[in-house]
């Protein structure tokens, strides 16, 4: 995957080391100013301008805990990217913008879609995402616009960027996106079997196959912004309450037939058994008017929603 993303190579010092060495560079300064600043004005200048300097290093430091990563930029060039976990301090003129690699869910609604069939479902899904190119995340979408605006209120916050807004920023890229891929792969696939053709894959019994589909079209759409999709799946899918209740009369009817076929397949066997077991038997003897009179009531009896009522012929 082509990416301009690079690991920082710029002067980096061991944290701990620079705040001792600010520290001595401090009382140094303090103590040229009370002890030496009547020798000479230069000693005066020279102590001033080490406490402001002082104050500069201040701003180098940053910490970087694991899943963590900061985008060094010098006056509005690209540095590259520091990974490296632990205290650290850089030219304190680099602005270290602060952004999570940790993984994240987000459970997206369910919205009204149409389905293959034109029916109209409410489908939803939970997806698992993180960032995976910090370059793209930062340059190649307006992710800085949209973590120094509320979107709440809309109001403008310029300047004000954390690291909750700017991870804020790309869940509101990755729901929008979400969205466009669920209504995409929505509208390829049936609802049921009762719409699809054939042994197609269906919404409602494509399992993992639909999962796998909806993974791939989420990183096609966002491998744009450097996010990626490791897993995502439906929650939700059900027909829109439109025609929810139509939808389920069809069901009941497509049951009722389906277990009527099965009760005929059955008294079919049944009859045919009682038949040959009669024949065999040598019970008694049946013409075809017998054995199709027999059959006809044998069927009523098997069935019938009811339990048969037997009728005795007692003679005239």
């Amino acid at each position: 995957m082509d990416t301009n993303e690079f690991s920082f190579k710029g002067f980096k010092a061991n944290g701990f080391l620079m705040l001792f060495a600010n520290f001595v560079l401090i009382l140094a300064c303090v103590a040229l100013l009370i002890f030496f600043s009547q020798l000479s004005v230069w000693i005066i200048v020279i102590a001033v301008i080490g406490l402001v300097k002082s104050f500069f290093i201040w701003a180098g430091f940053f910490e970087l805990e694991p899943n963590e990563a900061r985008l060094m930029v010098f006056f509005g060039k690209y540095k590259g990217t520091f990974r490296e976990t632990g205290f650290y301090w850089v030219n304190p003129f680099i602005t270290k913008k602060k952004l999570s690699m940790r993984s994240r869910n987000l459970d997206v609604k369910p919205i009204k879609v149409n389905d293959k069939a034109g029916n109209p479902i409410m489908i939803g899904l939970v997806l698992i995402w993180k960032l995976s190119d910090t370059y793209k995340a930062m340059f190649d979408i307006d992710s800085q616009t949209m973590a120094s605006t509320n979107p709440a209120s809309g109001t403008s916050a310029v300047g004000i960027q954390t690291v909750s807004s700017r991870m804020n920023a790309f869940e509101n890229f990755v729901k929008v996106q979400s969205d466009a891929a669920l209504r995409q792969v929505a509208g390829q696939y049936a609802y049921d079997d009762n719409e699809s053709e054939g042994d197609s894959i269906t919404l409602r019994g494509g399992g993992e196959e639909i999962n796998h589909r909806l993974v791939a079209e989420l990183n096609n759409r966002l491998s744009m912004a450097g996010i990626e999709i490791s897993e995502a799946r439906l929650n939700y899918l059900a027909y829109a309450p439109e025609i929810a209740a139509v939808m389920l009369r069809r069901q009941q009817a497509t049951a009722v037939i389906a277990a009527r076929e099965k009760i005929v397949e059955g008294a079919v066997s049944m009859v045919k058994m009682a038949l040959d077991k009669i024949e065999k038997e040598d019970i008694v003897k049946f013409d075809k008017t017998d054995k199709a009179r027999m059959v006809a009531n044998l069927l009523v009896v098997l069935c019938a929603d009811e339990a048969a009522q037997p009728v005795i012929n007692a003679g005239n």
